[in-house]
């Protein structure tokens, strides 16, 4: 296969930053915090520029989906051996309501106009760990998919992938064009040096494109979920393992036990019980 590549990369709260939920906890606060590349993002840039060391491939187009600020994730990705990149504006009430399904269906769009043959994503974000993306962009594509890679190799118009799974490793054979995801035992990502990071600002081979319904990239940035506060707990008494205990000897079911352990979580400034029947 010599084609082209699109990896996607996004914008996110630093790994090593510490977490502050918002005063009305409807999230987490953005403003002022450090931002970096997602580190699944970076093994996938990282795998792409390999294939493209190995003369696999012929370019490496990197795609952010966010703010002016996602401009910086992109240039990262040069710096780190991305030819050129695209940046798909989302911001504002819409970039809140950017999920997993309205960037597979950028990225689908995308793969189709830059006639990609294949697609290379991070398994999951660190801020959402949704772990969506990549399959749902194969499905609207009808692509095959190799998720949780740990390795890959081209052999012609096939991709050979080993798994990570539950019960170990999982070794397929998939065709071309098709989206693969990134686990983090694929590689080590280089260092994106301080030259190429200022290369990448001086020759900055970024094209910005709009959803909107004047172009291919129309999609809808309607909110599919909403954060709310849970409720407040008040303390009191938890009946639950009252009701157990009733039900158990109601059902005759302690007759043929010795002895059956219940549990009681308290609610509030109760304390977890311990009792048996």
């Amino acid at each position: 296969m010599s084609g082209r590549v699109l990896v996607g990369v996004k914008r996110v709260i630093d790994y090593a930053v510490k977490i502050r939920v918002k005063p009305d906890n409807t999230g987490v606060v953005t403003d002022g915090v450090k931002h970096s590349m997602n580190p699944f993002c970076e093994i996938a840039v990282e795998e792409a520029v390999k294939l493209k060391e190995k003369k696999l491939i012929k370019e490496v187009v990197a795609v952010s989906c966010g703010p002016q600020q996602s401009q910086e994730t992109i240039r990262t990705a040069l710096a780190m051996g991305a030819d050129r990149g695209i940046h798909v504006d989302v911001s504002g009430k819409d970039y809140e309501n950017l999920g997993p399904l309205q960037v597979s269906k950028i990225l689908a769009a995308l793969a189709k106009q830059e006639d990609a043959q294949l697609i290379l994503l991070g398994k999951q974000a660190i801020d959402d760990d949704c772990n969506q993306t990549g399959q749902m962009t194969a499905a609207l594509l009808d692509w095959p998919q190799g998720t949780f890679a740990s390795e890959v190799s081209l052999e012609g118009d096939k991709i050979n992938l080993v798994r990570e799974i539950d019960g170990g490793l999982e070794h397929i054979k998939i065709n071309t064009p098709a989206v693969i995801t990134a686990d983090l035992r694929l590689n080590t990502p280089r260092y994106a040096t301080l030259p190429n990071i200022m290369d990448s600002l001086m020759n900055n081979e970024t094209e910005l494109h709009k959803p909107n319904h004047r172009t291919s990239l129309c999609v809808g940035l309607i909110p599919l979920f909403e954060t709310v506060a849970p409720e407040d707990m008040q303390g009191g008494t938890d009946r639950s393992g009252a009701m157990l205990r009733h039900t158990v000897l109601q059902s005759g079911l302690g007759l043929h036990t010795r002895s059956l352990v219940v549990f009681s979580i308290g609610i509030g400034k109760n304390k977890t019980k311990l009792g048996t029947v």
